[in-house]
């Protein structure tokens, strides 16, 4: 398994998170190491855009229907809408890479930082994508997520719904968890028929029938700003 943390190289904020996450790492014993993912900036998002031939297909103000895939599309609170598909892109890349490397891969986002260690393998689950964050503080509904991990009796499990099937549901917050490389190619197929979403609402229940979760809470959220929303 490889591991990846998306963090700004030239914000001060994003750097700090990404040097306390490598340190939560290593201080619980984690035994792979992580690597920077230098995250794409907004001012090459057209540029970026455009050499994928994708475009960017979520609402910034509002709610509307996807006809295409039946679910309700609502905004997310956003202070400078191409650090959104920016974010968006990064996670892109890496499931680019994950696919050419035909093996697991671990993303993380600089917010992330570690509680306990990895200690088990994707491969031997029936998942193909497992978030290993604690919801606390870092979804919607995150009280009803965090209670219905902690009720199962399984190590890993279907991630919840918490709303109507008709919203993009997933992992708590997409800033932490692992993928395979045949989701990844999944995901990259999404984004070609659908549009590039958000991260963490293309990656959701309706679209990726086999996204769990895990009961441990592997990662917690460090506080700190958020650089697409704030």
């Amino acid at each position: 398994m490889k591991a990846y943390c998306i963090a700004l190289s030239d914000n001060k904020n994003s750097m700090v998170g990404l040097e306390k996450l490598i340190q939560s790492s290593f201080n619980v014993g984690n035994k792979f190491e992580i690597n920077h993912f230098d995250a794409i900036v907004p001012e090459d998002v057209s540029t970026i855009l455009k050499s994928l031939n994708i475009k960017w297909n979520w609402p910034w103000e509002g709610q509307t229907t996807d006809f295409a895939s039946g679910l309700t599309k609502t905004a997310y609170v956003t202070r400078n809408p191409k650090a959104r598909i920016a974010c968006a892109l990064s996670h892109y890349y890496l499931w680019q890479d994950c696919v050419y490397n035909e093996e697991p891969f671990l993303i993380l986002e600089h917010d992330a930082y570690f509680q306990i260690p990895i200690d088990f393998d994707i491969n031997d689950t029936q998942f193909d994508i497992l978030g290993i964050n604690n919801p606390l503080g870092c979804t919607r509904k995150a009280r009803e997520f965090y209670q219905y991990v902690i009720d199962s009796s399984k190590s890993y499990m279907p991630s919840p719904w918490i709303d109507k099937q008709t919203i993009p549901q997933g992992i708590a917050g997409n800033s932490a968890y692992i993928i395979k490389p045949n989701a990844a190619k999944q995901l990259l197929g999404l984004v070609n028929e659908f549009g590039l979403w958000p991260n963490d609402a293309i990656m959701c229940r309706q679209l990726v029938p086999k996204l769990g979760v895990t009961r441990k809470f592997y990662t917690t959220r460090q506080n700190m700003k958020s650089s697409t929303t704030l």
